[in-house]
Parts: structure tokens; sequence; C-alpha cells
């Protein structure tokens, strides 16, 4: 019998179309299915509660898909380097497997890993297209090694041919010398938002298989109808890999249609950011493009949007519905986002940071690069363009349903009903009568613009 190898999960916690798992269980010799709850990972802040608790979840959920097939996740906690080299040790695994990564932490953990495995005399296999649908960099434009814009990469991207997607395991046999520790609860985590779905492979092919139907071909029509919550909610099951790009693409395609094709270019622009982050991991925390912005700084107006006390309903929706269920519609993340960084003029990356303590499906490349797409400073080829809370509100929700859903002081006052709770000359003397304690604006619209185009150099 050969050796047993490792399957070293990441942002891959599934076992159906796992590239990782299927290299590792080929062989006679067994599978170390592994997951090392990373000290690195907590060292550098990216160990919210939301994103611990879904993570849980996924854990818990992938540990029984492999018992249903004879084995068992291996759970280690310390420095993932360490962890892996002392698991190949103990049950004699010569090849470890791990999905590529695309942040600077991600490359320096692979290199390591990689030492320290040659140094025994052990192999490291990097796989692509795990994470994302096509792997970063392997398309660039001639003398590049990124696309800087979607549209270029979007035609690229739509020509290549993707993997094809790949069955389950059947039987996943672990070595009995693999040690493993507790598998992490969902009820040991504190400070976790109360709306915060459910994770797991199983609960991410049971809401897929939902959205391929029928909300799948209406998406085009109502995928920024902020109160109509008509988009897939996948972003979470992608982050941690719960499920397949791969896959989703191609049910996308088969599914067909104007809502198949939107959602296909969806998770293209998810592909674009990985490849700029691929090739820019300074992104992450360095403007993109710099416009040489001197950004304002006042706590207390970055607190109110925090908290979803701006005085601009849609806003304050968007923000308390973040802190409710750890996720946003990706209309409300543009609006919020292009509020604090244009609107207010504060720096995005106050913003950022403020997603990554909330969003269960934030990671860098996405949440990073829409930041800076919001602001003026990244991809966006109209750097300047602002959205109006007022004219988003009136577009995306015009007979109110969003806000009085997130904004309930404001859900039953007389005088603002439908669209007339985005008015502010109605909303103002409402508030007022009804003795509520809603905020006055925060900023006046006209104002803060003409600071912006005077900070942009644009007047």
């Amino acid at each position: 019998m050969s050796a047993p190898s490792i399957a070293l999960f990441t942002s891959n916690l599934r076992v159906h179309d796992n590239p990782v798992l299927h290299a590792a269980a080929r062989g006679t010799g067994g599978v170390v299915p592994l997951f090392v709850l990373d000290d690195g990972v907590r060292a550098a802040g990216f160990d919210a509660p939301n994103r611990r608790a879904f993570l849980a979840d996924c854990l818990a959920d992938l540990d029984e898909a492999l018992r249903a097939r004879g084995g068992r996740l291996v759970v280690r906690t310390g420095d993932v380097v360490r962890e892996t080299a002392r698991a190949a040790a103990e049950t004699g695994a010569c090849d470890v497997h791990v999905a590529g990564g695309i942040s600077g932490y991600a490359h320096r953990r692979e290199e390591r890993l990689r030492r320290a495995l040659e140094a025994d005399g052990r192999r490291l296999h990097v796989h692509d297209a795990v994470v994302t649908a096509l792997a970063p960099g392997e398309v660039t434009p001639a003398g590049k090694d990124h696309f800087a814009v979607f549209t270029p990469y979007f035609r690229r991207w739509q020509a290549e041919r993707l993997r094809d997607v790949l069955r389950p395991p059947r039987r996943v046999s672990v070595p009995e010398a693999a040690v493993s520790g507790p598998v992490p609860r969902r009820r040991d985590v504190s400070g976790v938002s109360p709306g915060l779905a459910a994770g797991g492979e199983a609960a991410g092919r049971r809401r897929m298989t939902a959205w391929t139907g029928s909300p799948l071909r209406r998406h085009a029509q109502g995928q920024d109808d902020l109160a109509g919550d008509a988009t897939s909610r996948l972003s979470p099951h992608l982050h941690f890999g719960t499920l397949s790009a791969v896959e989703l693409v191609a049910r996308a395609r088969k599914a067909g249609g104007g809502g198949g094709e939107a959602f296909v270019r969806q998770l293209a622009w998810r592909d674009f950011h990985h490849q700029v982050l691929a090739a820019r991991p300074s992104a992450a925390h360095r403007d993109y493009r710099t416009r040489h912005d001197r950004w304002r700084r006042d706590e207390q107006e970055a607190e109110a949007w925090r908290t979803g006390r701006t005085g601009y309903p849609v806003v304050d929706a968007a923000m308390r519905q973040l802190a409710h269920e750890g996720w946003l519609h990706n209309r409300a993340r543009l609006l919020t986002a292009g509020f604090l960084t244009k609107t207010l003029y504060l720096d995005w990356r106050l913003g950022a940071a403020h997603f990554l303590s909330l969003l269960v499906d934030g990671d860098l490349a996405n949440n990073q690069l829409n930041w800076q797409w919001a602001a003026g400073t990244g991809t966006d080829t109209r750097p300047n363009r602002v959205l109006n809370p007022l004219t988003q509100a009136k577009r995306f929700d015009a007979d109110g349903a969003y806000v009085r859903r997130w904004v309930p002081e404001l859900a039953d006052v007389p005088g603002l009903e439908g669209g007339a709770v985005h008015q502010p000359w109605k909303l103002r003397p409402a508030a007022a009568r009804a003795g509520l304690d809603y905020p006055e604006p925060l900023v006046d619209l006209t104002e803060s613009l003409a600071r912006f185009k005077q900070a942009r150099g644009l007047d």
C-alpha cells in the first residue's frame, strides 16, 4: 500500500468538485483531510465572530460528509506549516495537496509550507481553480501581469474553457494515526450577528439548488431591488468554498437567459478581483490607483455611519442590516461605501475594516477592491462618480419597504407612507411631529458634493 496523502483544506470546505480532495484521495494509502485553525489568521485580525461561527458550521458539516464516506475531518490548531508537517510525520504522508491562495499572507504561507515539506523529503501540490472559477493569472493582457479593467478581462474569461466539475469521492479512508482536536461549535462563539445564516456545504447546496431554478431566471430583473432580496446569497459559501465557483458557472450557463448571464458576470467579477489582488497584494491596504486624497478625519461621523444614524434612511437601513445579518446586498454595499468615501470623504480603509469585522463573506479581494472601486482609487473607469443616496433610494427602494424593514422607527409614521420616507422635506417634519429619535442628516448633499469635487480638483 502506498503512503497516505494530506488534503489541506483552506477556503474549499466541501467534498463536491474539490480538486484538492480529489487528488489526495486517488491513491491507495488513504487521505488525511486536514484543517488547521490558523493562528496567523487570528493574529492578522481576520478572525471575526461571524466568520468564525460560519466556519464552525462548515467544519462540522464537512466532518459529517467525510464520515458518511468512511472518513473524518482532522482538526488542528496553531501554525499551519508546523501542524501540517507534524501530521505528515505522524501518518507517513509524502504528498500534501492545497488550493492556491491569492493574498500576500497565503503566498507566504504556501512558500513556508513548501520549504518545510521539502526539507523532510515531502512534496507540496498546489491546485488552481479551486477557490475561483478561473485561476488568477490564467489570462493576462499582452505585456502585463493582470487585467486592470473588467470588460476586456470578461471577454477573455468568457472564452476560456473551465475545468470539468469533479464528483465527490465515494470513500475516504483516514489513517488511524491522524490525531484530531475537537471540531469547533458555533455556540462557543460570542459576538455573532443574531441573523447570521447557517454555514456548511449541505446548506450551501440546498440554497444553490433553490437559486438555480426560477429565481435565477428572474435575476436580471430583480438583482438591484433592495427590499426584494432577490440575490443568491451564495457569497458566504463561495468565500468558505462550501460551493464551487466552477460548478456555479456551469449551472448558470445551463440555465441560460438573462438571469444566467447576469449571474455568470457577477462570478467573473469575483475572479477579476482575485486576479488583481494576486498580482497586487498591496491593494489590500494601499490605493490601487492613487487620487492623492487627503481624507477627512471625523470619528463622530464615522460612528454615525457604522451604527446607521446618518439621517439618510437607505444608508441607515443598510448599515443596520449588516449588523444584524453579517451580510449585505451588493447595491447596499456600493451605496454605503460611496456615502462614506465621497459624501463624507472619509478614508475607504475605515469602511473596509468595519465591513471585514462583520461580513461573513468578507475576504480581502472582494471587500478591499470593491471598497476601492467605490472610493475611486481602484479599477473603476469613472473614479469620480458620486452615488446620491436619495437618487439611489428612489431607484432601488421606491416604496420604502427596505427602509421600513431595517429602520423600524420609520415604519408607521403618518406622512411617511411609500417613498415619502426617502424625501427629507417630508421626513423631517413627520419625524418631529411623531417625536422620533431619528437624527437629522449628517451632511448636506450639495455641500458634500462640492467638497468632494474640490478635494479631487474637479471644480
